[in-house]
């Protein structure tokens, strides 16, 4: 699996992080922004919205999913310095992560964190269901992607 950094929000919360479940995984180290905190992403793929798709030609560099509610991204974005390769996931595919916010609208292409890695992964080659296997909503994420065009 390829090497994945998390960068969180010091304002997400713990508790709703769909990556918990992953905080001992060899391969998946996890930063907390803060003020002063930067990152240089120099030839790591960064998933972000509408950008140049993801494609398995992407393999074998490493992943930074920024971790935090959708309003606070662009202070995660803030703390990435160098050269990223930006990549998007497809738009066709939904989320299972129940949205709640009633004052912000999420992109509609927005997965949760857990989600984005394991379709990130999945595209290059590395499909992984067990990343899934502490994901609440994993069974619905995963019959949804089943319902949907080819990935990739």
């Amino acid at each position: 699996m390829s090497q994945v950094i998390v960068i969180r929000h010091p304002k997400e919360r713990k508790s709703k992080c769909s990556l918990a479940s992953l905080h001992n995984h060899h391969l998946i180290t996890f930063y907390n922004a803060h003020k002063d905190f930067r990152f240089d992403a120099t030839g790591y793929i960064l998933l972000t919205l509408n950008t140049s798709p993801l494609t398995s030609q992407d393999s074998g560099h490493s992943f930074i999913i920024l971790d935090s509610t959708w309003r606070l991204i662009p202070h995660l974005e803030d703390c990435i310095e160098g050269e990223p390769i930006r990549r998007s996931l497809p738009k066709n595919i939904k989320t299972a992560y129940p949205r709640t916010s009633k004052i912000f609208e999420d992109p509609a292409g927005g997965l949760a964190s857990i989600e984005a890695l394991y379709l990130a992964m999945k595209i290059v080659g590395e499909d992984n269901p067990s990343l899934l296997n502490e994901y609440y909503w994993k069974e619905q994420f995963l019959s949804g992607l089943r319902q949907t065009k080819k990935v990739d």
